[in-house]
């Protein structure tokens, strides 16, 4: 989107300082195999202390993708169609990270001096688990943004194909597994079938025991932690814009649980979910096998929402699991591990940047921005907020119907274009509010 020579190459060279923060550090994939980790790319500029100081994360890396999956254009060549830019990344997150690049470019183009001080977090395993990110946040805590008064992230996206929205808070992740083994190998149906407690039925009674049809979650006191509904958090679903005919059209859904806009938005970004994702060691190829699997493995997860915290979950997971197990009087054994835990994140709305963000959104879309939650999890944020302890906003650029990690991702340009103005017009609005 910008040549080695343009203006937003030029201020990269200049102010990416900092480059290989983790040199000589590697992570192990799966297969065994070791990799060196990306660099975490820190920037900074200016450092007036009468200015505000506006941190901005992204990412670089993004998922894989191949042309034959059912890509129109080269996924890895940016190709505009219709006013669109379709390419792996486009939205998710590298359009974002030059609009961000755009935005400071244009005040040093116009020789306009900067009204915020700007830093940058650019990372490149973000789709991998953010590796090594953390560590860096804690140890550059006193130094690198030591002088940091607000984060932001656009790394997510709008509700709606047109109107723009501001995230205030995010889901967090409980995935758990449940292992029932009886043996080593498996069993012939002929054989043994009849005479022993099959380790697939055990895990389908445990699985079948977590949630209803209604999508209500069965563990005793998952709900006990969730924040109450507020009256004023009532009024600001109310005020979301959703088309559900049109949402459930796109989503090629025949009916959802839930028949009304506030009821979907609040079960997606305010109550948690439970998910079952699949089933280790069982049978699942073409054809048939009369094979009785010896130990399986059951994998699921929980969307956790304030004030739900992940080491409560683990233990009422477990106890009603155990609880569930032993009274099917099995011969089998039992195992259950949380093997990923992340704390939900949510925002103080009424803090400078967001009320910044909003005026900039009105000047430059000449709307208010629809006020929404994200129904999935991105660590960074709480991370941000906990360890540096400032206000941290998402500022999403990308559509609805972006596609981002999907084939065929894309930015439109209209949103590229206005999302670079958006960044500056917020720039001016927070140093009038700092």
């Amino acid at each position: 989107m910008f040549s080695p020579s343009s203006p937003p190459a030029r201020l990269l060279e200049k102010a990416f300082q900092y480059i290989d923060l983790h040199q000589n550090e590697f992570v192990e994939l799966p297969n065994g195999q070791t990799l060196p980790i990306p660099p975490i790319i820190l920037a900074e500029l200016g450092n007036d202390p009468k200015k505000p100081t506006v941190c901005f994360y992204g990412h670089l890396d993004v998922q894989p993708a191949r042309k034959e999956d059912g890509w129109l254009t080269d996924p890895y060549t940016l190709t505009e169609v219709d006013g669109k830019l379709y390419g792996r990344g486009a939205t998710d997150n590298k359009g974002p990270v030059l609009a961000w690049i755009n935005a400071v470019s244009a005040f040093r183009s116009l020789e306009e001096d900067l009204p915020v001080n700007i830093k940058f977090v650019i990372e490149g395993m973000e789709e991998a688990g953010s590796v090594g990110l953390e560590e860096l946040v804690r140890e550059e805590k006193d130094q690198f943004f030591s002088s940091v008064d607000y984060i932001v992230i656009s790394d997510n996206l709008w509700l709606s194909q047109r109107k723009p929205a501001l995230t205030y808070g995010t889901r967090g992740n409980s995935y758990f597994r449940v292992e029932v083994k009886c043996r080593d190998q498996d069993f012939h149906s002929g054989t043994f079938g009849g005479v022993l407690n099959e380790p697939m039925a055990d895990l389908v009674a445990l699985l079948g025991s977590l949630v209803d049809s209604s999508g209500h979650i069965l563990i005793p006191g998952i709900y006990d932690q969730v924040a109450p509904l507020t009256e004023e958090e009532r009024k600001m679903y109310k005020a979301i814009h959703l088309d559900l005919e049109e949402y459930r059209r796109s989503s090629r859904v025949k009916r959802f649980l839930f028949d009304t806009k506030e009821e979907i938005l609040m079960h997606l970004w305010r109550y948690p979910s439970l998910s079952i994702h699949g089933i280790e060691g069982a049978f699942d190829e073409p054809g048939a096998k009369t094979v009785i699997p010896g130990q399986v493995i059951g994998k699921f997860s929980i969307r956790l929402v304030p004030h739900m915290d992940t080491s409560v979950v683990e233990k009422q997971v477990k106890q009603h699991l155990e609880n569930i197990f032993s009274k099917r009087n099995s011969s089998n054994q039992m195992a259950v591990s949380m093997t990923l835990g992340l704390q939900p994140w949510i925002a103080n709305i009424k803090d400078n940047q967001y009320l910044a963000a909003k005026r900039a959104i009105k000047t430059v879309f000449g709307t208010e921005p629809d006020m929404i939650r994200d129904g999935s999890t991105i660590p960074i944020a709480r991370i941000f907020q906990d360890t540096i302890q400032k206000s941290v906003m998402m500022l999403p650029l990308g559509a609805v119907d972006d596609g981002e990690h999907a084939q065929n991702e894309k930015i439109n340009r209209w949103n590229y274009i206005e999302g670079s103005k958006l960044f500056a017009a917020f720039f001016l609005e927070l140093a009038k509010l700092h």
